[in-house]
């Protein structure tokens, strides 16, 4: 039973809609779990948004990193990477790739996430590659601090 009726105005929110909030999938320097690649991929088709695919890579504080020499490339791991964001092109949904580097991973994709306020983070790293521990802090956080729909490969 209501106890309490507001009136008066309501915010219009009906020119809202998703547009440009896109689907977002991340790893922590691994390749992605298949099933989190095909979610993110489908979900992107189906909502007509684009697809972001990050890969957040910690990188120690260190004189050669700040020169911008602390991430080395491993061209397995690259062409792994490329992988979902090939699939997503094949079916002609937009997508940008990015690599972030910082002592902090996690803090680092929650501020891209703050910053493209996507619909959907699809967090997809292959967990057979890290640690259990690693995993369930990333998920823990990401979880405090996103504000979007949150998909794990669990």
């Amino acid at each position: 039973m209501p106890t309490l009726r507001r009136s008066g105005p309501r915010d219009d929110v009906s020119h809202l809609s998703a547009a440009g909030r896109p689907v977002l999938l991340a790893t922590l320097d691994v390749p992605f779990a298949e099933d989190a690649t095909a979610f993110a991929v489908d979900s992107a088709v189906e909502t007509g948004q684009p697809l972001v695919v990050v890969n957040a890579a910690e990188v120690p504080p260190t004189v050669s990193s700040f020169l911008g020499y602390g991430y080395i490339e491993r061209q397995d791991l690259q062409d792994e990477l490329r992988k979902p964001a090939e699939l997503a092109q094949s079916l002609a949904v937009q997508v940008e790739r990015l690599r972030v580097c910082s002592p902090h991973p996690i803090d680092a994709l929650l501020e891209i996430l703050a910053e493209r306020n996507p619909g959907l983070l699809v967090f997809g790293p292959d967990r057979s590659r890290l640690k259990p521990r690693r995993y369930r802090r990333a998920v823990k956080k990401l979880r405090d601090g996103a504000t979007c729909l949150v998909w794990l490969a669990d």
